[in-house]
């Protein structure tokens, strides 16, 4: 788990985002280990699949950046890997119950 987390890091970090969003394939290929099993193994530790991991990871990076900067939700979108605001925003409201911008807001 500490690897995979490390790898999460390095990957928003790192500028590896701008490439796209990440998938369950890339961080099991880093671990050298098949996307299934890596799945499974994240299930097991975590309760969530590696998917879902993944994506309240960039929701807890999205959250701070929404409080801590003035960046526009869109600029944050694009930083983070999403090809378009419009996916990021319902992933965000998917996840939170609430819009980037409501998020902001309160």
């Amino acid at each position: 788990m500490a690897r995979f987390e490390k790898s999460l890091r390095e990957y928003f970090e790192g500028g590896e985002c701008r490439e796209g969003l990440p998938s369950v394939a890339y961080f099991a290929d880093k671990a050298n280990l098949s996307a299934g099993y890596f799945g499974d193994l994240i299930k097991k530790k975590t309760g969530i699949n590696a998917k879902e991991f993944i994506d309240n990871y960039m929701v807890r990076l999205a959250k701070h950046r929404l409080l801590s900067t003035d960046d526009d939700v869109a600029g944050i979108a694009y930083d983070l890997g999403f090809q378009y605001p419009q996916h990021f925003s319902r992933q965000f409201k998917r996840i939170t119950g609430v819009s980037p911008t409501e998020f902001r807001q309160n």
